[in-house]
C-alpha cells in the first residue's frame, strides 16, 4: 500500500534518471510512481505541486563513446532543482560498446564510470542526488587482508565527494562498510518480504511453519539474512560454515574443504536456502547436495542477485535430478531471457518496492517501515493462512 502524501510538499521536482544497465526497472519504478501520482489528491494549482503529476519522471540522459572507448555523459534536459535519483545495475554485463573496432562487454568498472559521469553532469544543479545502486559495487572487496585495496570503501567515498547526499542498496556484502561515510546516509535493504511473498504465491502448498519448513545459511556470512527470515516467518534455521584449507591459496582464495552444518534435523523438512548472491552457484549445489544427503524434503534456493557466471548448466541438472525445487532471484540485477523461461525460476519483481522508497524520499518522509517489513511479512503470511 502507497501512503498518503496529500498534504506533504515535496522534496523537489522528481527526476529518476535510469542509466541503460538498469534501464527496464527503470521504466516499472517510473510507470508505479506516475500510477500512484496520477490518482493522488494533491491540489495542483499550488506551486508545490505544479509538477508533482506527470506521464514520466525519467530524465533524458545518454553515456556516448568515443571510438577510442572513452565516453562522456550528456543530459538532454534541465535538472536545475529536481530531487534527482539515480539507477544503476553494476552487473548488467549484456550492454558492449567498441574499442577502437573491438567489441567489449561492459564490466562493473564501466558502469561505475558512467555513474559517475552523470553525477558530474548534474552536480550543482540538481537540488539532490541519491544512488540507488542494488548490487554494492566492489561490495565484496570491503575489508582489507594483508595488502590489498578497499575497493568497496574507496568507491563510495568518491561518491559522496562529487556531490551525493544519499546512497541505497541491498543486501550488501558487509553493512559495516558504511563506516566509511559516517556523515552521509547508505541504507541496505533485505528483499525478504518479496521472497516470501513470491513464494507463497507460486508455490500453493507450501507451509511456513517449524514442522514443516527450514531456512538454512549456506555459510556464516548469511547467518544474519537466515536468522530474519526464520524469526519472522516463524521457523527454524540452520547453517553451514565452509571449512577451508589454509594451508593453499587458489585463485585468491583458500579453497573450500567441506561444508559442515549446524542445527536440528532437516529430514522431511522444505528447505530454504539464503543468500545475498549465486556467483558460479557451486556453494549452493553443495549446500543443496548436503541437505539432500540429510533426507531434506523440497529445497528452494534464494538470493538476492543471480549473478550466474558459470551458466545455468548446473542448475538445470540440479533440478532435472531433483536437487533443488525451486530458484529464487530478484530482478535488481541484469536477467537473461533464458533464466526467466526455466520452468523452475521464480522472478522476485523489485520494482515496486524501490517506486515505494522514491515515493516517499521524495516527500521527505520516514521510509523505516520500509526498510523492516516485519508487519507486511506477518499480514502476507495471514493472508495466505500460513498464521492463525
Amino acid at each position: 500500500m502507497t501512503q498518503n502524501f496529500a498534504d506533504i510538499i515535496p522534496y523537489g521536482d522528481l527526476g529518476i534518471l535510469a542509466l541503460e544497465s538498469s534501464y527496464d526497472i527503470g521504466k516499472k519504478v517510473d510507470a508505479y510512481i506516475s500510477s500512484w501520482r496520477t490518482n493522488s489528491v494533491n491540489d495542483e494549482e499550488s506551486i508545490h505541486f505544479s509538477s508533482y503529476k506527470k506521464d514520466s519522471y525519467l530524465i533524458d540522459a545518454v553515456c556516448p563513446r568515443f571510438g577510442s572507448g572513452e565516453a562522456k555523459g550528456i543530459l538532454n534536459e534541465s535538472v536545475r532543482g529536481k530531487d534527482l535519483y539515480i539507477l544503476v545495475d553494476v552487473c548488467n554485463y549484456s550492454l558492449t560498446y567498441t574499442v577502437c573496432g573491438q567489441k567489449n562487454h561492459m564490466s562493473p568498472d564501466d558502469h561505475f564510470q558512467n555513474l559517475k559521469r552523470m553525477i558530474a553532469a548534474v552536480s550543482g544543479k540538481a537540488r539532490r542526488i541519491t544512488v540507488i545502486m542494488p548490487f554494492l559495487y566492489e561490495g565484496r572487496q570491503h575489508k582489507r587482508n594483508f595488502r590489498e585495496s578497499m575497493d568497496c570503501a574507496l568507491a563510495l567515498q568518491e561518491l559522496v565527494n562529487m556531490g551525493v547526499d544519499s546512497i541505497i542498496t541491498f543486501d550488501a556484502h558487509d553493512p559495516r562498510v558504511q563506516n566509511a561515510i559516517p556523515l552521509n546516509t547508505f541504507e541496505t535493504i533485505q528483499p525478504t518480504y518479496q521472497f516470501i511473498k513470491a513464494m507463497l504465491k507460486h508455490v500453493p502448498d507450501i507451509k511456513m511453519n517449524p514442522k514443516n519448513m527450514m531456512v538454512i545459511s549456506p555459510d556464516e556470512g548469511a547467518t544474519g539474512r537466515a536468522i530474519y527470515f526464520a524469526g519472522v516467518a516463524g521457523i527454524d534455521m540452520g547453517m553451514f560454515y565452509k571449512r577451508r584449507d589454509y594451508t593453499k591459496i587458489i585463485e585468491g582464495r583458500n579453497p573450500i574443504v567441506a561444508h559442515e552444518f549446524l542445527g536440528s534435523d532437516v529430514e522431511g523438512k522444505d528447505v530454504v536456502v539464503i543468500d545475498d548472491l549465486i556467483s558460479s552457484g557451486e556453494s549452493m549445489i553443495d549446500v543443496a547436495t548436503e541437505l539432500k544427503r540429510r533426507k531434506a524434503n523440497r529445497i528452494f534456493v534464494a538470493s538476492t542477485f543471480g549473478l550466474f557466471t558459470n551458466g545455468l548448466e548446473k542448475f538445470d541438472k540440479a533440478f532435472s535430478s531433483g536437487l533443488i525445487y525451486r530458484l529464487l532471484t530478484t530482478n535488481l540485477v541484469y536477467q537473461t531471457e533464458e533464466l526467466l523461461s526455466k520452468e523452475y525460476y521464480i522472478n522476485v519483481d523489485m520494482s515496486k518496492y524501490i517506486a515505494l522508497l522514491i515515493n516517499t524520499l521524495n516527500h521527505d518522509a520516514s521510509i523505516a517501515n520500509l526498510l523492516d517489513p516485519a508487519e507486511r511479512i506477518q499480514n502476507i503470511l495471514k493472508q495466505y493462512g500460513q498464521q492463525k
